[in-house]
């Protein structure tokens, strides 16, 4: 950038590339140089001296690409991550709608020994039985449908979205060091320089005095000569720190060129490479998405062609003659009846072939088949409003009746949590006495479980029975007999619990919210089973519903699963213990606290 000037007068090159006279003669023969009267490039001179190549930082640009860069390059990542999400959703709705048709198809399922048996001997029903079974296998390709988006889609771009996170913080930490070191050579050049710079001045304020001090006849002649070698040493520090910045700038310039035509485009290379792969890797998952559909619709349609064959193999008058044959009932035709005279005495007589005759004989009577008439099950849906949970928003006598209607149930939730201690505690106490038939310690967990349960309902029932008195007080129709009357209605209540959870049960195993006023008095079981044989199978009294899973490892007892349907041979005696049957081969006693049995009509009425 600048030429060396050895001696006085000489002519240099200044940073900005100009020619530069000797200038002042104090600044002769130190190399320093200057424009007298200002450099010809404006936005170089400083102080009339041109010193600087650029007057700020020319690296803040390429920092500014460097954040586009990385907005832009996360923006994609961004998109991959949401695209993603979109078909974790589609295979969501996938799963529901396969479980939905399979729910379907076995809600409309003939039932095993029941009369829709029967009825799938026509070629109507049974082409609707094929039906069924098609739309399951209908409902499996829609669960093939997610399982592959989930795997080829969900599985595969979620690793690759966490390698392209990582690829990406390699590449912008490498482009952030390659910026740190650049502006760290641009630091060490401009410190270098305003070195120079400073002992150019020095050097000129030297040679200023030694030129006065020179001048001065007063002046000693030892004086003059410190005054010579101090500017001396001055103009050789001056030197030295000319040529340590011509060294800093060489490196600077080399480093730069380095920076902005090898590293800097070798990293921005590797980032668009990435965002290219990104770009393509999200068109493949696109064209795999509908790949995953197509795959199934062969399938799809070999369903569809089964359902259509069913539907063909429809025969009408097939169906009509099996009707025929059901129903038939095989009497002749009456015979045609004879003509009575009236005019001559004669006995009556009626055709023995005669309508009313044959009627006599065949003697038909009307059979009241079908179904019978069941219990109709309400199915009153709860209402589920954001409502406050003391139902200050009702009016008073309709929030008495909530209140009064939510004390009922905690009360009902105790008295069965309370059924279920009681239970186990005998069972606790049945295993102290015999050791042998199980561990004591393994239901004191439970019992402390039970306990904590009952006390959480108590101290919510005692909270909804302050609001209902607080209500209660501010009713004057609520007399004192009403009360009475309420309380001697949930005693009623608490001591009927099992009966009332039993009756609110339908025989589907669904939940109504119909609540009889009447009470039931629980009759005490007897042991009238013990007359029967004991070879002879106790009859089904009902089913019940394990609550949780039992291990039966004791002799007389049977293991459940939690939620498993079986049948009840036998109430509770009050010892705690039912008495179930899954098969033929298996039955078993079970703690009463660990089902929920549902029993029969006729077994209730008994």
């Amino acid at each position: 950038m600048a030429a060396d000037v050895p001696g006085r007068g000489c002519v240099g090159v200044c940073a900005c590339g100009e020619p530069s006279d000797g200038g002042s003669p104090s600044l002769q023969g130190v190399g320093f140089l200057i424009h007298r009267g200002g450099c010809p490039q404006p936005n170089l001179q400083n102080r009339n001296v041109c010193l600087k190549i650029k007057s700020q930082n020319p690296h803040c640009d390429k920092a500014d690409q460097f954040d586009n860069l990385e907005k832009h390059t996360q923006w994609g990542i961004d998109v991959l991550e949401k695209y993603i999400k979109f078909v974790k959703e589609r295979t969501e709705i996938e799963l529901s709608y396969a479980k939905q048709l399979r729910n379907l198809s076995k809600k409309y399922q003939p039932k095993k020994n029941s009369k829709e048996e029967e009825e799938y001997r026509y070629t109507s029903t049974r082409a609707f039985l094929a039906t069924l079974n098609e739309m399951n296998d209908y409902a499996g390709q829609h669960e093939v449908i997610s399982e592959n988006m989930t795997s080829l889609i969900i599985g595969e771009l979620t690793r690759y979205v966490q390698e392209l996170k990582q690829e990406r913080k390699s590449h912008f930490h490498d482009g952030r060091k390659a910026q740190q070191h650049i502006e760290t050579c641009w630091k060490q050049l401009e410190a270098s320089k305003r070195r120079f710079e400073r002992d150019c001045k020095e050097a000129d304020r030297a040679q200023q005095y030694f030129e006065k001090m020179d001048a001065d006849i007063n002046v000693t002649k030892a004086d003059v000569e410190k005054a010579r070698q101090q500017a001396q040493l001055r103009h050789q520090m001056a030197e030295d720190s000319k040529a340590e910045y011509s060294s800093t700038l060489q490196k600077f310039n080399s480093e730069q060129h380095d920076h902005y035509y090898t590293h800097i485009p070798n990293i921005f290379q590797k980032i668009q490479e990435m965002e290219e792969r990104r770009i393509v890797r999200i068109g493949e998952s696109m064209k795999t998405f509908a790949d995953v559909d197509r795959q199934v619709i062969p399938i799809i349609g070999k369903c569809l062609d089964e359902i259509t064959k069913a539907a063909e193999s429809v025969d009408h008058k097939n169906d009509s003659q099996m009707v025929i044959e059901a129903f038939k009932s095989g009497f002749e035709p009456p015979g045609d009846v004879d003509f009575e005279d009236f005019t001559q005495p004669m006995k009556r007589t009626v055709s023995e072939s005669s309508l009313s005759n044959s009627r006599g004989d065949g003697k038909y009577e009307p059979k009241f088949g079908g179904k019978s008439k069941g219990k109709l099950w309400p199915f009153i849906k709860k209402n589920k409003g954001a409502g406050p949970e003391d139902f200050s928003n009702l009016p008073p006598e309709q929030r008495r009746k909530k209140l009064q209607q939510k004390v009922d149930e905690l009360n009902k939730d105790i008295q069965k949590e309370m059924d279920q201690r009681d239970a186990l505690t005998k069972m606790k106490d049945v295993y102290i006495k015999n050791p042998q038939m199980g561990d004591a310690a393994s239901v004191d967990h439970r019992l402390s479980e039970l306990e904590q349960n009952i006390e959480k309902l108590r101290l919510e029932v005692q909270k909804f029975e302050g609001w209902l008195a607080d209500v209660e007080g501010r009713l004057p129709a609520r007399t004192e007999q009403a009360r009475r009357q309420s309380g001697l209605y949930e005693a009623q209540n608490t001591s009927a619990v099992n009966s009332c959870a039993q009756d609110r049960e339908s025989p589907d195993g669904s939940y109504t919210e119909e609540q009889s006023q009447e009470t039931e008095m629980k009759v005490p079981a007897t042991d009238f089973d013990d007359e029967f044989d004991d070879e002879e199978p106790l009859p089904t009294i009902g089913t019940c519903k394990a609550l949780y899973t039992f291990e039966g490892q004791n002799e007389g007892t049977i293991s459940v699963a939690e939620g498993e349907m079986l049948y009840v041979i036998e109430e509770d005696k009050g010892d705690g213990w039912t008495r179930i049957r899954r098969n033929e081969d298996e039955e078993g006693y079970v703690p009463t606290s660990y089902v929920e049995v549902y029993l029969d009509k006729n077994a209730k009425d008994s």
